[in-house]
């Protein structure tokens, strides 16, 4: 999954190229991220894995990937000894991300994957504009207000994604689910907006995920992690670990480099794009019409704000005069 705060993007002018690899980078890694719902649906629903043993299967496979990688590639050598601010970080994030893959794993087995993943990663903006609003106890401001206010209504107008005769119980479960994944998500993102000392954010995500994993191990195990024996479920496994979760973060990673504020905010918009299109395209799930109006405000809300500061830089620049 996909957004960082913007203190940590890379800022340059959408021209160069290497803003322009990094944006295509993004957009890659927000397609892959998109795919992991239906992934992790069709493991759940069609090879009965239960969503513990989905989340720590994805998190061991793709935390292997990108740590191998970040060893590779002498990403880890400043962690022969770690300090205890490190060592704290890795501890508290592979608790986060088991219990945000936990939460949306769950929201897919109660809710359509296109609404589990709009709501999941529409939400993130909300609760990071309130986090950043509680720690600096100040109110939010009126632009930061005015784009909250379009994923809220956003939010409240995807509950009528499903159809009609959805249980309210059960649509009720699915959307709780999948805005907690998105509360953790953004726990997560507010916690590594200042790594510390000597922490690798490609070795910091790998460990992390991989850590994670090894959390969720246990309760897999105890829900079932038996995988059957045919290619289908073996070949989705592999899938769900290695393409939209390690390929996905080593790709966005590498985006982040040379991407401006504007490119990160439609790779993240990449991803529920994606699963919904995919969820209808593959599952026959259909948007009623609250739905896509609810679709289109996320969408103009994760974009708004980004797109609004490439805006002001660009006209903030010098003009530079033609001679005469």
């Amino acid at each position: 999954m996909s957004s960082l705060p913007s203190a940590v993007l890379a800022v340059s002018s959408p021209a160069t190229p290497a803003a322009r690899r990094g944006l295509a980078l993004l957009l890659a890694a927000g397609v892959l991220w998109g795919t992991g719902g239906i992934a992790g649906h069709l493991l759940q629903a069609d090879a009965g894995l239960s969503a513990p043993a989905v989340a720590a299967y994805r998190l061991l496979v793709g935390g292997a990937l990108i740590a191998a990688v970040a060893a590779a590639t002498g990403r880890l050598r400043a962690l022969r000894r770690p300090t205890r601010p490190v060592v704290r970080r890795l501890a508290v994030n592979a608790a986060l991300h088991a219990v945000f893959q936990l939460l949306y794993f769950a929201s897919l087995a109660l809710v359509p994957v296109g609404l589990a993943t709009l709501v999941k990663i529409g939400s993130v903006p909300v609760f990071v504009a309130a986090g950043i609003c509680l720690a600096a106890r100040r109110r939010p401001t009126p632009r930061l207000t005015a784009a909250v206010l379009p994923a809220v209504a956003g939010l409240a107008l995807l509950s009528g994604f499903p159809a009609a005769d959805a249980p309210a119980d059960r649509l009720a479960a699915g959307l709780a689910c999948a805005l907690g994944a998105g509360l953790v998500f953004s726990v997560l993102t507010l916690v590594n907006r200042v790594p510390p000392a000597g922490l690798d954010p490609v070795a910091n995500a790998g460990l992390g995920l991989l850590g994670g994993g090894v959390l969720l191990a246990p309760f897999g195990l105890a829900a079932g992690m038996a995988v059957p024996v045919a290619p289908e479920p073996l070949a989705l496994l592999l899938f769900l670990g290695l393409v939209p979760t390690g390929l996905a973060y080593l790709l966005f990673f590498a985006g982040l480099r040379g991407a401006s504020d504007a490119a990160a905010a439609v790779g993240s918009i990449a991803e529920p794009l994606t699963a919904a299109l995919l969820s209808a395209a593959l599952l026959g799930e259909r948007m009623t019409a609250p739905g896509v109006a609810g679709a289109v405000l996320l969408v103009a809300a994760m974009a708004a704000d980004p797109v609004a500061d490439a805006w002001e830089r660009r006209r903030s620049r010098p003009r530079v005069l033609p001679r005469e």
